[in-house]
Formats: C-alpha cells, sequence, structure tokens
C-alpha cells in the first residue's frame, strides 16, 4: 500500500495462501466535466492512451495509464455520477520525486513543492527527507478540473507487500540486486565456499524478500 508509512515495529504483510483468489486493481475512475481537455492533460503527461470508446452523446470512454503503471484510469462521459474533480488522494508512486517533479513542472503543471508527510500526526515538513526513506516524501498536483494526485517516493518496501518481483525502474531493480549482493556475500561466508550458481540464489533471494520470507540457506 503506497500510502502507508513503514514502521520497524510493523510485522512483514502476510503473504496470501496458494487458493487465494486473485484480486487485482486495474482501474481507478476519476469524474471530469470535459472530457477532451482532460485527455489532452493527461497525454500530455505521457500517460499512455490504451483505448477510447462510445459514441460521444450519451457515453465516452476514455483510458489512459501512467508510466509504469499496472493500473489504468477511466473518465469521460456516463463513467461516473461523482461530481467532477472530487476525486482525492490518488497516490504516484515515484522512485525519484524530484525527478517526477521536474517532469510534471516542464510538462507545464502546477506541482506543490516537496514536503514530508508524518502519517502519525498528519503535519507537513517542508522539504524532501534527506535519507530518501521511502513513503515519507511527498508532492500534489491537481488535473483541470481538481482532481487530486499525490507523487509519493518509494525506494523499498515492507516484505510481503507483493507476491513476485516487480521493478518499475533500473533504480529499483539495481537496489534488489545489491541488497541480494550482500546477503549472498554473508551466505558464502557462512559455508565457507564460493557458489558458482549464485543467479539461482540471487533469483531465490528475490522472490523471498518479496513474500516477506527468510533468504535462503
Amino acid at each position: 500500500m503506497a500510502s502507508v508509512q513503514p514502521s520497524t515495529e510493523r510485522k512483514p504483510t502476510t503473504s496470501p495462501t496458494t487458493t487465494t483468489i486473485e484480486m487485482k486493481l486495474e482501474v481507478v475512475v476519476i469524474p471530469v466535466s470535459d472530457v477532451d481537455r482532460a485527455k489532452a492533460f493527461y497525454t500530455g503527461l505521457g500517460w499512455r492512451l490504451d483505448a477510447e470508446i462510445g459514441d460521444g452523446k450519451s457515453f465516452r470512454g476514455v483510458q489512459v495509464t501512467p508510466p509504469g503503471s499496472q493500473c489504468s484510469v477511466h473518465f469521460g462521459k456516463g463513467i461516473t455520477s461523482a461530481a467532477p474533480g472530487s476525486a482525492a488522494g490518488l497516490y504516484l508512486v515515484v522512485s525519484d520525486i524530484a525527478a517526477a517533479r521536474a517532469d510534471l513542472v516542464a510538462r507545464g503543471v502546477e506541482v506543490s513543492d516537496l514536503f514530508q508527510l508524518d502519517f502519525a500526526t498528519g503535519a507537513r515538513t517542508p522539504g524532501a527527507n534527506r535519507e530518501h526513506r521511502s513513503y515519507t516524501t511527498h508532492a500534489t498536483f491537481r488535473d483541470p478540473d481538481g482532481n487530486q494526485w499525490i507523487l509519493q517516493e518509494v525506494n523499498g518496501r515492507l516484505p510481503g507487500r507483493v507476491d513476485a518481483p516487480s521493478f518499475t525502474s533500473a533504480k529499483d531493480l539495481a537496489s534488489a540486486l545489491r541488497r541480494a549482493e550482500t546477503a549472498h556475500g554473508q551466505h558464502e561466508a557462512r559455508t565457507g565456499q564460493k557458489d558458482a550458481d549464485w543467479p539461482s540464489w540471487y533469483a531465490d533471494f528475490l522472490l523471498r524478500e518479496q513474500a516477506g520470507q527468510e533468504p535462503p540457506s
């Protein structure tokens, strides 16, 4: 969950069993008043235009997807009865929030300054977290109707947050491989011998880490 701040006291998320029925969140709906204006805004952000359906008279649906996202966004005419601009708290997780903010500004979007959010009190502190602590640094922007989006910097997730390794940037993957390298070095120190099949060990480590399990022995 992107909006949850990690805690050293929180236990890893319980992994689903093999009998759990998958329910993947793949679409969120936002209410807009001008479909063409919304379409121009979101595609102008570099979001992929996936589909556009309907006759435009009683119904028109548009689907766009943010870069690297597995969840898409729907808006249009006859899509929702919610008031245009009433959507809020829509999180866009990024690995480099300063770069993400700069990209939006370059595209003509008005973005708030970076701030740190204390989830215990709701207090905001100006500026980015110097250690780039995950879930801490944020920025906000709105579409032409006023729907609110929140940028959140996440560089490492709590164990068990996803079922299998999923990396949306080279930086995320490199960070995971460095953790695997460190753990593998400790593994070789314990066994007292060189592990020639280190790629298999790395793969097992990454799967176990994402599932919140102990590293391979």
